[in-house]
């Protein structure tokens, strides 16, 4: 049985972009069509399932991002308690790359995850902000952009 997609953004299906990359030798890749002023900075992951299985998916983007040869850090932005410092760890991340800022709310989640962005001190920004609206889009997009770094959203529906 299938079911209608609950959002009316377009999604990339979860292994499309590691078969696309397959098959990168063999086909020119088309440019996607976007507005000139928007960038690839902000991304969202929306992750349902058991606990176990969202610290499972998460593993290799964590573990990618932690390995970047770029020299700034990895910043997580109010993770939630599920991803702590024991797992971290565990998972054998480079934590000497990794700094995790937690916070009161979120409010001052976003502000953290703006500040940081914006510093230019971090290559990515994971954030845990739940859903995201227009006006935190822009703003986050705008600290990316000014600080030369990404930014991913992470919805964990368990």
């Amino acid at each position: 049985m299938q079911y209608p997609p609950t959002s009316a953004r377009p999604q990339l299906g979860l292994f499309d972009g590691l078969m696309s990359a397959s098959f990168a030798p063999f086909a020119t890749p088309l440019a996607p069509a976007r507005d000139e002023d928007e960038t690839d900075v902000l991304g969202e992951l929306a992750v349902s399932g058991s606990t176990t299985r969202c610290q499972r998916l998460l593993i290799p983007i964590l573990r990618e991002l932690s390995d970047s040869t770029d020299s700034r850090w990895l910043t997580l932005v109010a993770p939630p308690s599920i991803l702590g410092s024991r797992w971290l760890r565990d998972a054998s991340l480079k934590r000497d790359r990794i700094i995790v800022l937690h916070s009161r709310d979120a409010t001052h989640a976003r502000e953290l995850a703006c500040k940081a962005l914006a510093s230019g001190q971090s290559h990515t920004v994971i954030t845990w902000l739940g859903e995201l609206d227009a006006k935190a889009r822009l703003g986050l997009r705008a600290a990316a952009v000014k600080g030369n770094a990404q930014n991913l959203n992470v919805r964990l529906d368990t």
